[in-house]
């Protein structure tokens, strides 16, 4: 079943269980010669594939191994094939070829978008499909393995471990495999003239026992030392939250300003003018970490879930404030009670709609019924609870209903009652 609120993009005949994506791409230019294989199964019998695919070319198809005819029309790349019975295995050979551009919407520029120096890659909620042929879902989490062959003065980022670098004439030639599944719209690709390092931990600070790496251009100073922060963030959240759900985080900073960060797996990029001191700024920081286990680990069955990825990534902020000696998190619950007060009450957090699932009140309202069900269990329970919940659902697609069964087995009582406020009803619930 499609999702309603991204009823463009996906199919419900088709899984992908891998990506292998190999881009020759000339940043000058912004030409992109490319050819991506996915292998998965039909879930239907079918005589058409259809995939997302916007604003690129297609060159070239097979099914199997087969030529096949297929058709562009809008952002879908639909293929005709011999008869596919239920649950046949296919693999998809695909070579296109085009100028990548961001997809326009209803929640802005998505995609495949050219830095002043760059490239940069933001796929959610639907921007996968501006640089490769896929299933655009967030329920269909697959392994990757991208090689991106570039102009040698450029590094490449991308999802997953680097495993191989070769220089070609002028030329490099960088190969990422990610073992772990993850959503197409977490797939990226980062490229910039960046150097990399390993950060160390500010003076006096524990070191983390996840390797933080930092890619960074001209901000380089800026950013080595404003990000240390991240060891003593981390510590904290992998005893709030579990054991961390991957083998490294890496940050990327653009030489370019941004108007958001954002997260992929295992990485999230900043602009520097998120390196700041100000709380605005590490609040960010804190946010982008936190995606590592909510919404890329744990990863919303459907849009409308939502709330799972921003609340908690909220949330801990507000986590991260009181461990570092700011406000407490009911401090920050308190503040931000009052502030939602003065918006519109006209949405349901369980179903914000596809327009609104980015409206800061997802963000706030979200983690209000976290702290909620924080008082009414008990730190110790609530946390316990967390930390069942990663790692019992670690790198699957999850619902809100899972969620609430989760926390309930073990705070020992249903707690639907109350979250069903917060969750469920229009109107602001009082904190209590």
């Amino acid at each position: 079943m499609l999702d309603p609120y991204t009823p463009d993009v996906g199919s419900s005949d088709l899984t992908i269980d891998h990506y292998d994506l190999d881009l020759d791409y000339r940043i000058g230019p912004n030409r992109l010669s490319a050819r991506a294989s996915l292998t998965g199964r039909v879930l239907q019998e079918t005589k058409t594939i259809v995939l997302d695919l916007t604003g690129l070319r297609v060159t070239k198809a097979l099914v199997n191994g087969k030529r096949v005819r297929y058709s562009t029309r809008g952002k879908k790349l639909r293929l005709t094939t011999d008869v596919l019975p239920k649950n046949q295995p296919v693999r998809i050979d695909i070579s296109y070829v085009g100028n990548p551009q961001p997809a326009i919407g209803t929640w802005g520029d998505v995609g495949w978008e050219e830095l002043e120096d760059g490239v940069l890659v933001a796929g959610q909620p639907v921007g996968a499909s501006t640089w490769f042929p896929c299933n655009d879902h967030p329920s269909d989490k697959s392994k990757y393995r991208i090689r991106v062959l570039t102009e040698s003065e450029y590094t490449v980022v991308s999802n997953g471990e680097l495993v191989d670098k070769v220089r070609k004439a002028g030329r490099t030639l960088w190969t990422y495999e990610s073992r772990t599944p993850l959503a197409t719209y977490l797939a990226t690709v980062q490229i910039g003239r960046y150097r990399h390092t390993q950060l160390e931990a500010e003076d006096g600070a524990k070191t983390s026992p996840i390797p933080l790496g930092l890619y960074a251009g001209e901000h380089w100073p800026k950013a080595s030392t404003r990000l240390q922060v991240q060891h003593s963030m981390m510590n904290e959240f992998i005893e709030r939250f579990g054991p961390y759900p991957f083998d490294r985080y890496d940050v990327v900073v653009t030489d370019d300003e941004l108007e958001i960060p954002l997260e992929s797996q295992p990485l999230s990029v900043l602009g520097p003018n998120h390196l700041g001191e100000e709380w605005e700024a590490e609040r960010l920081v804190a946010h982008e970490m936190a995606h590592q286990w909510f919404g890329n680990s744990l990863t919303p069955r459907r849009w409308s879930d939502i709330w799972l990825n921003e609340g908690f990534a909220c949330y801990s902020e507000w986590v991260w404030s009181e461990a570092s000696g700011r406000s407490s998190a009911h401090e920050c619950a308190q503040t931000w009670r009052e502030a939602l007060a003065d918006e519109p009450q006209d949405f349901l957090l369980s179903d914000p709609g596809g327009p609104d699932m980015f409206d800061d009140r997802v963000y706030k309202r979200g983690a209000l019924c976290l702290h909620a069900l924080r008082l009414a269990i008990g730190d110790e329970d609530f946390f316990a609870a967390i930390s069942e919940w990663t790692t019992k659902y670690r790198h699957s697609s999850v619902a809100t209903s899972e969620f609430l069964t989760c926390i309930s087995a073990v705070a020992g009582r249903d707690l639907a009652e109350v979250v069903h406020p917060w969750l469920y009803e229009e109107e602001l619930p009082e904190l209590a």
